[in-house]
């Protein structure tokens, strides 16, 4: 039976800048998918692209490439597929062609996908009868139009499978389903039929559990400890056979761990229904899938049949929603944990008493258990905790007021009030997240081969 080797060397923009090299390098894989994006991401994109038109793409897919070009000498039938594209795919795969013809690579073909993004288009959609209505409240986007900074649909892999099947190398899109990167290699492969919704839901699994990186691989495991030697761990590969089965595994001689338990605590991470997993090729239903460990850091995975499949694609939109800042203290010395929320008390008090009150605020003394309240709790006086203060409103002047009042405390608060040196917070624009759905039939996705 014809296997097919898919490693994953990214998780998001900013994940190990060596992974992928080790990987390619180690790994004897067919494809290297590369992901990078998240809601928050693609807000941040837009507005780099907003102020330059060659930018809005993931930059360190660039530095990322520039690594990889010895390997892709070394093996010239290894692929890339990624969605570094961002918001900007075409100006990415530019980039990239300069990095591959500098490199003696310029034979490699460069494919970009796109039709995600909806923001040119958004009116035309909204006059159309598309609402885009929160998925969680009903409401129109209309309410929010004036502030939307981006908008993109997920896309999904029939498009990636169409690059590759025109002779691509390396394949760069915008936003798609992150499951997406590794379904468009193994439709391709196999020859799969898009409608053959059981292989595909098989494929949709193995890219749900590769596409966070080492967190298949121990990163983030309940029981790692020294042992797991994350300082070197392994990202993950899924060797797929033509059936749909596959295996989840790392490259030898790297730290972390392959078992029941890591590929299980991905299989679960960020699922609400575990019987309908949507993505735009299929709806998967992970209930049908088992585990067995059939070696040392090699677990194999059966089922993940189809669930249906739906007529929409999700679309992410992020829209400017006000300022905010938040700001630490550390508080030392008996009774630290109930200074310290006195002391943000008393920072917000005095904003109060100058005229400012906020849409939001909080504040939290770090080492009680208020960074995930109501699981974990102190039962002691820890001698030591952080104070974080945050704000959120409408108003850039008054959250800058609000940066100015914790130096204060370093002579006016507490004793054992200190850690004032990092000087005043830094104030940031907040991006809220808006989720809807949109008909297919309303979109189309392009395929150019460079």
């Amino acid at each position: 039976m014809k296997h097919v080797r898919i490693g994953n060397g990214c998780g998001f923009w900013g994940d190990n800048l060596d992974a992928p090299q080790r990987l390619a390098e180690a790994g004897r894989l067919d494809y290297l998918t590369l992901e990078y994006l998240a809601e928050l991401t693609m807000s941040i994109l837009a507005l780099i692209k907003a102020k330059d038109a060659n930018a809005g793409f993931a930059t360190d897919f660039i530095d990322v490439l520039t690594r990889l070009a010895p390997t892709l000498k070394a093996q010239p039938r290894l692929k890339i597929v990624t969605n570094a594209g961002g918001m900007n795919p075409k100006a990415c795969a530019l980039a990239a062609k300069q990095v591959l013809a500098s490199a003696g690579l310029a034979e490699k073909k460069v494919a970009v996908v796109t039709g995600d993004d909806l923001l040119p288009r958004l009116d035309a959609l909204l006059a159309g009868g598309h609402a885009l209505n929160h998925l969680d409240n009903g409401s129109p986007l209309s309410s929010i139009r004036d502030k939307v900074v981006s908008a993109n649909a997920y896309l999904g892999a029939k498009p990636i499978a169409e690059a590759l099947a025109r002779g691509a190398d390396i394949v760069i899109t915008g936003r798609v389903a992150d499951a997406s990167l590794t379904v468009g290699p193994a439709a391709h492969e196999f020859g799969w039929n898009f409608d053959d919704l059981n292989r595909i839901a098989a494929a949709t699994v193995a890219g749900h559990l590769i596409e966070c990186g080492a967190q298949a691989t121990g990163g983030l495991w309940i029981n790692a400890d020294d042992s797991t030697r994350l300082e070197n761990v392994g990202y993950p590969i899924a060797e797929m056979s033509e059936d749909g089965t596959f295996t989840v595994s790392k490259p030898d001689n790297t730290g972390g761990v392959v078992n029941i338990e890591t590929v299980s605590e991905q299989l679960l991470y960020e699922v609400a229904d575990p019987a309908r997993y949507f993505t735009p090729d299929v709806t998967a239903d992970f209930t049908t899938v088992k585990l067995s460990q059939l070696a040392p850091d090699v677990v194999s995975v059966t089922g993940g049949a189809a669930n249906g499949i739906t007529d929409t694609y999700k679309v992410s939109v992020a829209y400017r929603d006000g300022f905010m800042s938040a700001g630490t203290l550390v508080i030392a010395g008996p009774n630290a944990a109930t200074k310290a929320r006195r002391s943000g008390a008393i920072i917000l008090e005095k904003l109060k008493q100058a005229g400012f009150t906020y849409a939001e605020s909080r504040v939290e003394s770090l080492g009680t258990g208020e960074c995930v309240p109501g699981v974990v709790s102190a039962n002691f006086d820890p001698p030591e905790v952080v104070l974080r203060v945050a704000v959120r409103d409408p108003r850039r002047a008054a959250v800058e007021r609000f940066t100015k009042e914790f130096a204060p405390l370093v002579t006016s608060g507490f004793p054992g009030t200190t850690g004032y040196t990092v000087g005043r917070p830094p104030v940031r624009e907040v991006f809220a997240y808006w989720p809807a759905l949109i008909a297919k039939s309303a979109l189309t996705d392009a395929v150019e081969v460079l």
